[in-house]
């Protein structure tokens, strides 16, 4: 990765349905090799890294009141969702030669180390990936939430969001050709528009904290180590705009 590096230690929030592929449901091999491998460049740059893995391509607590769940329950089986995409994640990297360890906020000793502040911060000065799974432990709270409180936890100089569009839009850029593209935003911005990048919650604990969030395309090769090498890439919020 050429030039200094912006950041030193990052929390990268990936969705579940990111790792979907093609499919409709599940865990494509190719889509989740093709992360794996922005990960893997990332590190050799010397990146500390923690990942947190939304349950979506699997199951979404919010589906599943619509079948007559309560929102708890279907809460908990989100969480479960997010340690079987941890858990693959894992594999795929380790078979690229990287360290990792996926820590769970929900106890379950046979499949994961459970997540300790302490703990989670010496894996990351060992030189290892931390796969953080289990949202916060808690029901009613999103993986984005839990994303933007492990990093205020670890110290991370910023949360990464990858997505499979190129940053903020004023509409969905899929289905509205006319959408504006936000280069910049702060906090405020995001919770005075309603901008739906995160939810609200994420992005007031960033903004209490003063963590930077900033949304990129990551399905496009190389585009996680434009962003950790400062190139304008995506769209960032933060306290105050610097454009």
């Amino acid at each position: 990765m050429p030039g200094e590096l912006r950041y030193n230690r990052v929390l990268l929030k990936i969705s579940g349905e990111g790792l979907q592929g093609d499919g409709n449901y599940g865990i494509g091999s190719g889509r989740i090799a093709q992360i794996a491998d922005e990960i893997v460049l990332a590190k050799e740059a010397g990146v500390e890294i923690g990942l947190v893995i939304g349950g979506g391509n699997i199951f979404r607590g919010l589906s599943g009141t619509q079948i007559g769940f309560d929102r708890a329950s279907g809460d908990y089986m989100g969480m479960l969702a997010t340690v079987i995409n941890s858990l693959a994640l894992q594999v795929v990297l380790e078979k690229k030669g990287l360290h990792t360890r996926v820590l769970t906020a929900i106890e379950m000793n046979q499949l994961a180390e459970t997540y300790i502040r302490r703990r989670a911060i010496r894996h990351l000065e060992k030189g290892r990936i931390i796969i953080l799974a289990a949202g916060t432990g808690n029901p009613y709270f999103t993986t984005d939430t839990a994303a933007a409180l492990r990093a205020i936890e670890i110290g991370a100089d910023v949360v990464l969001k990858g997505t499979k569009v190129d940053g903020i839009y004023s509409s969905d850029p899929i289905t509205d050709p006319d959408a504006g593209f936000f280069e910049e935003l702060t906090y405020s911005d995001v919770l005075e528009k309603n901008l739906r990048v995160m939810d609200m919650t994420a992005v007031t604990l960033c903004a209490e904290n003063d963590i930077p969030i900033h949304i990129f395309n990551l399905l496009k090769k190389g585009n996680l180590s434009r962003v950790l090498a400062g190139e304008k890439i995506g769209s960032i919020i933060r306290r105050k705009k610097e454009l």
